[in-house]
């Protein structure tokens, strides 16, 4: 499984480790990624995701997976995330007609 944010795409980034004589060796900086399960208002279910603190917290703050999701341009999401965006966009116009 990849190392990779689900909804913000944060990946791996690639270092050193610097010592105090100077001696630089590489080191690896992984991402603070959960495994959550989010309840979508719209699909009314819940959503399993693996998604950075960061990522939950954004979602959190903009209303829940449904807004944040809505409320996103499609250049700004993952693969995964924009799947996810047409099915909450897909069950939304079902439920309005």
């Amino acid at each position: 499984m990849a190392r990779r944010c689900a909804i913000t795409g944060k990946g791996v980034q690639v270092g050193n480790n610097v010592s105090h004589a100077n001696n630089k060796t590489k080191r690896r900086f992984m991402p603070n990624l959960q495994e959550t399960s989010l309840v979508s208002d719209t699909l009314n279910q819940p959503v399993k995701l693996r998604l950075t603190v960061n990522a939950i917290r954004t979602i959190e703050h903009n209303g829940g997976l449904d807004s944040f999701l809505l409320g996103t341009s499609d250049s700004k999401l993952t693969d995964e995330a924009r799947k996810l965006k047409r099915r909450i966009e897909k069950a939304a116009a079902k439920a309005a007609a």
